[in-house]
């Protein structure tokens, strides 16, 4: 019987146990019930043994690779381990060992259950593996590794050790298919990790694999695979590759730090290559010169031209007759980029191609811009805390709007899709600021020329009756004083973003890609111990970067340095690049949620007002003869003239709150201490910038709240630091005439305005 059950163990059947692993009822009087309890338990172990065993055989016969190392891996588990003890304790047996076989003859069932015993755990839960595996037809790498990974977390030390070898091994294949990927750059034809495009297929990497790492694995295998289609002169250079290969033996993704290093090692590696050899200094000079020109609207007469044609494409959709001549489409818009560049600097450059408009809801038909507003004392809710994060991409056309740029190789290992989406953030903020900035410039002309011709009839007066003389000289001062101090901010404001950020921060990246140091262009840009001086009178470093590593490359090309210009590495000009991009947010106010969301309500009140004004013909002022202008009774004031002063008073109240408040808020930025973001956190948010996190945060574009403060000495930031001094000029300019800093002389002087404003009131009889 001893015999029977051993050969049970191992694995066949035995007419003991006729169906599962109950003992057979003729044998059952015959047994004591312990020992009937002790077969049954062998007999579970022997038929979990069994099953298993089966199953493997069933799963290696899969097409997954994955799966079949899988079984392989198992069947050699339990061929070293269980088999090996089965024959063991037949070899005690057979012996008559003495911690076995009793008086010599007799081996008690007792025992050969307490060897197996450490087997229950085990086989109980590679049966439920196996039955996992087999319940799903096809299994991809990354899941697989998961649910390995996951059922290894066990306090029992068997199944631990047992699932441990059997993820160890399914990672051994995963990471033979990633040197393919990152060595090689070839996909295999059946389970490949990425597509066609060099994108990762859904499942296909385990999730203790990074964000980090997973884009670098995108970014390398691409870069790879494309140099080796395209039958580059020069290919990856072997010895380096062998020695990629012996990094990437030497480590597992489930090691999470040691993999990520390695793929950071790699890529580090493999841009510094491509940057040596593929991408060149021209080409990336190109980019950064033609991203600035478009989306930074550098090149000025481009960017005016494509506001106005994107007027008159408005235009003549409102006064379209047909219905496909009122919708607004894709190709519409790209036809207006076009007849924009005619006639300017824009016409003969091949990067605009490169540009195309997108519409995220659609083709649409156009709208008339809205006359309402909230109320002045209704704007506290607004301005305490936005409700969503504050976007301008819907300021141009009416609708969201962004502009994109086709990235083709070798461009897109230097730009990233992150990069293009800050730079469409940027564009937006700034076209909506030209584009509000020439409408009031528009409606101070057409003032302008509605006064002159009334003067020719009205002299020195501005005519009607004697009863509302007063008013409409009161309604005309009124409008003026609102479209200067629109204007006034309009032009501080992007004067000070075009010229204290925009210029200052390109011609500084446009100098260190050029080799030139970054102190001289602030010294030239903002004099001595301005924006490009650092803090002991030396070149400046990108934000967030040491000296050591801002200027100076890796130790692949520190032999360069004795020709007198420091080379510039590929992993320095990410930096730079990402700084730049960081800086300019930054600096722009952008990374400012409540600064964004004043400024977004100030462009809104200037449209209104502009649209007011177009909508009464060009004049605040209603014409003598038009029916209204003049009241019908004695000592009262016209109801058009009464309703007007009405429009403009609250537009002008509006835009005394909404200054105040954002030179509050600009006020604060500079002395409360930040609570978020610093540089480094700002700069990880810059690289891993995806299409949901840029607009999806509630800090408005991805990044944490940014405030310029003087930081502690020993730490301070020179990028902030500069900031922090473009941001004080910005004030100084605000603040040119004490407006701000001296409330009290204002509110004083408005109570009187307002008290005047009663009396006039009084007389024309509206009070």
């Amino acid at each position: 019987m001893i015999a029977e059950v051993l050969l049970v163990l191992a694995g066949h059947k035995s007419s003991l146990f006729p169906t599962d692993y109950t003992v057979h009822p003729a044998f059952a009087p015959l047994l004591h019930p312990g020992e009937e309890q002790c077969l049954e338990s062998l007999g579970q172990i022997a038929l979990r043994y069994r099953k298993i065993k089966h199953a493997c055989e069933t799963l290696a016969r899969t097409s997954s690779r994955y799966v079949s190392a899988l079984c392989a891996t198992l069947n050699q588990i339990l061929k070293d381990e269980y088999e090996v003890l089965v024959v063991e304790t037949e070899a005690k047996v057979l012996q008559r060992d003495s911690s076995l076989v009793a008086s010599g003859s007799f081996v008690p069932l007792s025992s050969l259950r307490a060897i197996f015993a450490e087997w229950d755990a085990p086989l109980a839960s590679l049966e439920t593996l196996v039955d996992e595996l087999q319940a799903q037809e096809h299994w991809k790498p990354g899941p697989l590794i998961d649910l390995l990974l996951t059922r290894s977390q066990t306090g029992i030390h068997r199944v631990s050790a047992i699932y441990a070898k059997l993820s160890e091994a399914v990672q051994h294949v995963w990471i033979a298919q990633l040197q393919a990927l990152l060595i090689h750059g070839t996909l295999s034809a059946h389970d490949p990790l990425a597509d066609k495009k060099y994108v990762l297929v859904e499942g296909a990497v385990p999730s203790c694999v990074s964000v980090q790492s997973r884009e670098s694995i995108t970014y390398v295998g691409r870069a790879i695979g494309t140099v080796k289609a395209a039958k580059w002169e020069k290919q990856f250079p072997q010895d380096l590759a062998r020695e990629h290969i012996k990094l990437l033996n030497a480590v597992l993704p489930e090691d999470q730090y040691a993999f990520d290093r390695v793929i950071a090692d790699i890529r580090t590696a493999v841009s510094e290559w491509l940057w040596l050899n593929v991408l060149t200094h021209k080409d990336v000079d190109e980019a950064v010169e033609s991203l600035a020109n478009y989306f930074l609207l550098r090149n000025g007469e481009f960017a005016l031209s494509l506001i106005r044609e994107i007027e008159r494409l408005k235009l003549s959709r409102l006064t379209g007759k047909s219905v496909p001549s009122t919708m607004i489409r894709e190709q519409d818009l790209h036809l207006a980029l076009l007849r924009a560049s005619l006639g300017t600097t824009a016409q003969q450059d091949p990067s605009l191609a490169h540009l195309h408009f997108r519409l995220p809801a659609g083709p649409l038909r156009p709208l008339l811009p809205s006359l309402a507003g909230a109320p002045a004392k209704d704007l506290s809710s607004s301005l305490s805390s936005p409700a969503e994060p504050t976007t301008f991409d819907d300021l141009l056309l009416g609708t969201p709007l962004v502009l994109t740029y086709s990235v083709t190789w070798p461009l897109d290992l230097f730009l990233h899709a992150s990069d293009l989406q800050i730079y469409a953030a940027l564009f937006s903020y700034l076209s909506a600021l030209r584009k509000t900035h020439t409408r009031i410039h528009t409606c101070w002309t057409a003032l302008s020329n509605a006064q002159r011709a009334r003067r020719r009839w009205t002299g020195l007066g501005e005519g009607g009756t004697a009863e509302d003389l007063e008013v409409r000289k009161q309604l005309l001062r009124c409008g003026w004083g609102v479209v200067r101090e629109m204007n006034w901010f309009l032009d501080t404001l992007l004067g000070y973003v075009m010229t204290d950020v925009v210029d200052v921060e390109f011609r500084r990246l446009k100098g260190l890609l050029s080799g030139r140091p970054a102190g001289g262009i602030g010294r030239q840009m903002t004099g001595s111990g301005g924006a490009g001086s650092g803090v002991d009178g030396g070149p400046s470093v990108p934000l967030g970067a040491s000296k050591s590593s801002a200027f100076y490359p890796s130790h692949s090309t520190a032999s360069n340095l004795s020709s007198g210009t420091p080379p510039l590495d590929f992993t320095t000009l990410r930096g730079m690049h990402t700084t730049y991009l960081e800086r300019l947010i930054t600096g722009s106010l952008l990374s400012n949620p409540a600064l964004t969301n004043i400024i977004r309500m100030i462009l809104e009140v200037c449209e209104r007002f502009a649209a007011q004004v177009e909508r009464w013909g060009g004049d605040v002022l209603p014409a003598l003869l038009f029916e209204g202008s003049i009241a019908a009774r004695e000592n009262k004031v016209g109801d058009m003239v009464a309703e007007r002063y009405g429009v403009v008073g609250e537009i002008d109240e509006t835009l005394h709150v909404l200054l105040d408040a954002f030179y509050e808020q600009l006020s604060l930025s500079t002395t409360l201490q930040p609570f978020s973001a610093t540089a480094d956190a700002t700069k990880s948010a810059l690289y891993n910038a995806s299409a949901t996190g840029i607009f999806g945060n509630t800090t408005g574009l991805g990044f944490g709240f940014n405030t310029f403060v003087r930081t502690r000495r020993g730490k301070r930031l020179e990028g902030h630091e500069e900031v922090r001094r473009h941001v004080e000029r910005l004030l100084l300019r605000l603040d040119f005439n004490g407006q701000f800093s001296n409330p009290k002389t204002r509110r004083r002087s408005d109570e009187n305005a307002h008290a005047g404003e009663e009396d006039i009131l009084k007389q024309g009889g509206l009070a």
